[in-house]
């Protein structure tokens, strides 16, 4: 481990580090646009210059130096001071002088490190060069002539994104970042570039012109588009989220978010539900809440424990725990989670985890994914596995093939190659340090055992390490599992039952139908397809507008604020169920969001600490025989549900990238 001194103090940093690395360790800001701790080093812009003894007797970049033994750096000698103040004059040489209508300003790079290590002052008098605008589709907006070619952009979408879409043209003054032949980048990370660039060269289309960052109240949340429970931070003015933006949690998203994550918040304040409703002669027509309440206690009264209850996919915990208290307060054990219709056995829990967690991906050198898309279905995973391919993972798939971004080797599309995998595969895993399996929640419906039966084939569990993973896609399901929420059957169980009563917890992907002639109350917080097949519609909160717990497909236990208040007379699920619970004189025993907490706390202590929870591991004995293809469970990446299908920003990827419309912009 080297050691050097950086401005008079003595600093020891690991084998490879940079002397930027070193300054940072001694606790000193160097200036940096080019560089990125998640990207490879580029060494272009010039700003982090430091001065360094032995050496020639000249400025040098910090970030592409190796730190070495003995080396002597220097931060604030005058030699350092005046060539970052001449690297700042050269940069602004040609960028405009447009700050007041930049959607950067308040936080960007270029404005802060200009007033911090700039001259104050131009010398430069002949004319600027212009750039024409580029298109990268409806997530970023582009005015390139702001553009200070730091390559950030290029370097995230081949190294992280995987998709080759953006890169430079032209050479010297004249170079130019655009994407391929200036079409939509076909990426799901797309967004991420926005933050990545220091200067307002990108910005985030959707959010153009609607806030300063100063106006703006910033609550710390958890993403529900998908399971990975990406930490996010949801930025309000008023009662509406303006934009949603990544936090830094190493273990979960590094710091990244995909596109719906960032921009399906437009969709909030769409098709709300914001006042109950009843049907009456075959139309939903608005009701009060004693009305609608009214409604429901003249059925229970009728249906005494004939009462079930489906749940979304958004859900957080606390919302599960008070549906499954009033179901047992009115003598029912019919609730089930899985909306779509899975029955997969979940007497343990570690079985249908994501044991390696989400980070311990990087290290797995070898992967087998069993119908799953992980692209879509948990994209931040994907991005892991891409950087465990990176360092000489190979990577197996059983399913329909699909651009993951990495090299894959597709080996059919039959379940029953679980039972008779071919020798590479064999081989591969027989040498693997690290090996990994990854079971799609779909095919853990039919092949659950044939999947278990992996772990001994395959050698997944061993010291300090378990390699068999479930990868879910629906933010709530580790919850209600931990809750045990699920029936053994799934939704057959209750559609068998017959219910007379069903509330539908912001369940809209579950077969309505299916339930015939069963009053259905809806709880939610969008007009979507639960709303469409009511007879009571209960108005409920968004995961913006309520606090709550939530755990991610690794079983990590996180939580989430409350951003803004629902619309209109919208309300808090846990709050709705309560006061219902007082008509139907079945009073739920808590009068507050804390004294929910703690009675969930009692009854699963595992969800009362943050991180991740401990599951024991065992294996359920299983049917070890599968067959049949695999069917990938989204469609449509960009309309999973009901908030998605909501946003315009949402709807229009969808037209674009998945099907492939055109759109003109309006310059043309």
């Amino acid at each position: 481990m080297p050691k050097l001194t950086v401005d008079g103090i003595e600093v020891e940093v690991p084998a490879g580090a940079t002397v930027l690395q070193a300054c940072e360790a001694a606790g000193k800001e160097i200036p940096r646009f080019c560089y990125h701790e998640r990207l490879s080093i580029a060494g272009n812009c010039r700003m982090c210059l430091v001065e360094v003894k032995p050496g020639p007797p000249k400025p040098q970049a910090s970030c592409a130096l190796p730190a070495a033994d003995n080396q002597e750096i220097r931060t604030d000698s005058a030699m350092v001071k005046a060539a970052r103040e001449g690297v700042m004059e050269f940069l602004l040489i040609n960028h405009p002088l447009d700050c007041p209508i930049c959607d950067q300003g308040g936080e960007c790079d270029l404005q802060d490190q200009s007033v911090a290590y700039g001259r104050g002052h131009s010398r430069y008098t002949e004319n600027k060069r212009a750039v024409t605008e580029k298109y990268m589709g409806p997530i970023v907006k582009t005015v390139m002539t702001r553009c200070i070619q730091c390559t950030r952009c290029i370097r995230f979408a081949e190294e992280v994104a995987g998709v080759e879409d953006i890169g430079a043209i032209y050479r010297g003054e004249a170079m130019q970042i655009t994407s391929y032949l200036e079409n939509a980048v076909q990426s799901e990370l797309s967004g991420n570039v926005v933050d990545l660039c220091p200067v307002g060269a990108l910005t985030s289309k959707p959010y153009a012109f609607e806030a300063r960052p100063w106006e703006l109240k910033k609550t710390l949340a958890i993403d529900v588009m998908d399971a990975v429970g990406t930490n996010i931070r949801l930025d309000s003015r008023g009662r509406q989220v303006l934009r949603a933006l990544p936090r830094i949690n190493e273990d979960v998203n590094e710091e990244w978010a995909h596109d719906k994550t960032r921009h399906a918040v437009d969709g909030l304040v769409r098709r709300r539900l914001d006042k109950p409703y009843i049907r009456k002669d075959g139309k939903l027509v608005p009701a009060s809440w004693d009305e609608a309440f009214s409604a429901i206690a003249a059925v229970a009264a009728d249906a005494g424990s004939s009462v079930a209850a489906v749940h979304g996919d958004m859900l957080d915990c606390e919302t599960i725990y008070a549906t499954k208290a009033l179901l047992t307060a009115l003598g029912s054990s019919l609730h089930e989670g899985r909306q779509t219709g899975a029955s997969y056995d979940t007497s343990s829990l570690a079985a249908v985890n994501f044991n390696s967690t989400i980070a311990g991906v990087e290290q797995a050198d070898a992967i087998l994914m069993v119908g799953t898309n992980v692209r879509w279905e948990a994209a931040l995973v994907n991005t892991r596995i891409r950087k465990a391919v990176k360092k000489g993972a190979k990577v197996f798939a059983i399913g329909p093939e699909t651009d993951l971004t990495y090299k894959v080797e597709w080996l059919g599309n039959d379940l029953s190659l679980l039972g008779k995998l071919p020798e590479a595969v064999l081989e591969a895993f027989k040498d693997a340090n690290f090996p990994m399996v990854i079971v799609g929640g779909v095919p853990l419906n039919t092949a659950q055992g044939a999947s278990l039966g992996l772990v001994e084939t395959l050698g997944l569990v061993r010291e300090g390490w378990n390699g068999y993973n479930v990868l879910h896609f629906s933010a709530s399901r580790m919850g209600s599992l931990l809750l045990g929420f699920t029936s053994a059957g799934g939704i057959a169980d209750l559609v068998a039952a017959q219910p007379k009563l069903v509330f539908f917890m912001g369940a809209d992907e579950v077969n309505h139908a299916a339930f015939g002639d069963a009053f259905k109350v809806f709880v939610g917080h969008h007009g979507d397809n639960g709303a469409h097949h009511a007879d009571v519609i209960l108005p409920g909160a968004s995961y913006a507008e309520k606090p709550g717990t939530y755990v991610n497909l690794e079983g990590r236990v996180q939580r989430g604020d409350r951003a803004v208040f629902p619309p209109g007379d919208a309300r808090e699920d846990w709050a709705i169920l309560r006061a219902l619970s007082d008509k139907l004189g079945r009073t739920l025993p808590f009068d507050s969001f804390d004294e929910l907490r703690a009675a969930m706390y009692a009854d699963v202590p595992a969800l009362a600490n943050e991180g991740l929870v401990a599951l024991d591991w065992s294996v359920p004995k299983l049917g070890t025989q599968a067959s049949g293809e695999v069917v990938y469970p989204i469609k449509d990446f960009y309309l999973t549900n009901s908030i998605c299908r909501a946003s315009p920003t949402m709807q229009r990827c969808s037209a674009e990238l998945i099907h492939g419309e055109d759109f003109a912009e309006a310059a043309e």
